[in-house]
């Protein structure tokens, strides 16, 4: 059985790599070439930024989503993501019906304290993250406590955040001066429909 990585208020379980090097490799060679990526956009506070990392949206319908003020509407779902899909849900046991890529070329690029606690996400339900290429630490931070949690990440492994979490604690992905390639991550998550 799985331990919960965090101590209250929410549920994070890390499951490791599910699956072999050879394979990672080989789905982050595909979701680099296949995947529709785009400069990621967003409004911070009134202005408008274009930010390094890419991004692209696919789910079982054309799902709007918001997020920093900028709607992305979902792309049918390629061959690869719903095979991922498939095996997420086989190892976390939830069902998922859409799927945010980010692609951060290099350490430089990251993302802040964020939650994933925009209204059209089902409210406490489950968000996995799958990770191909560059092995990257990743931060939890409840946000009354204060208390930080961080794990490192690597190719083929696979994180589950459900529960309260995205109420009661933050997320991110920090930068790191360290030498690192490219990072390809997955959010398979649940709309409302």
């Amino acid at each position: 059985m799985l331990e919960n990585l965090l101590p209250f208020d929410g549920e994070v379980y890390y499951f490791g790599k599910i699956m072999e090097a050879q394979a990672a490799q080989i789905f982050y060679d595909k979701l680099l070439h296949q995947i529709d990526w785009k400069n990621d956009e967003a409004y911070i506070f009134g202005k408008h930024f274009v930010t390094k990392r890419k991004v692209a949206w696919y789910g079982d319908l054309e799902f709007e989503y918001t997020y920093s003020k900028i709607t992305k509407k979902a792309l049918k779902w390629t061959a690869e993501l719903h095979e991922l899909k498939l095996l997420v849900e086989k190892y976390t046991g939830a069902k998922y019906n859409s799927c945010l890529c980010n692609l951060y070329h290099n350490g430089e690029e990251g993302m802040a304290w964020h939650s994933d606690d925009e209204k059209k996400i089902e409210k406490n339900s489950s968000i996995a993250s799958l990770t191909f290429g560059a092995t990257r630490k990743f931060g939890f931070k409840h946000k009354t406590k204060k208390n930080v949690i961080s794990i490192v990440l690597e190719s083929g492994s696979l994180l589950e955040m459900k529960g309260t979490t995205q109420t009661f604690w933050w997320h991110r992905l920090p930068k790191t001066k360290l030498d690192v390639g490219p990072r390809i991550n997955l959010t398979f998550r649940s709309i409302v429909e």
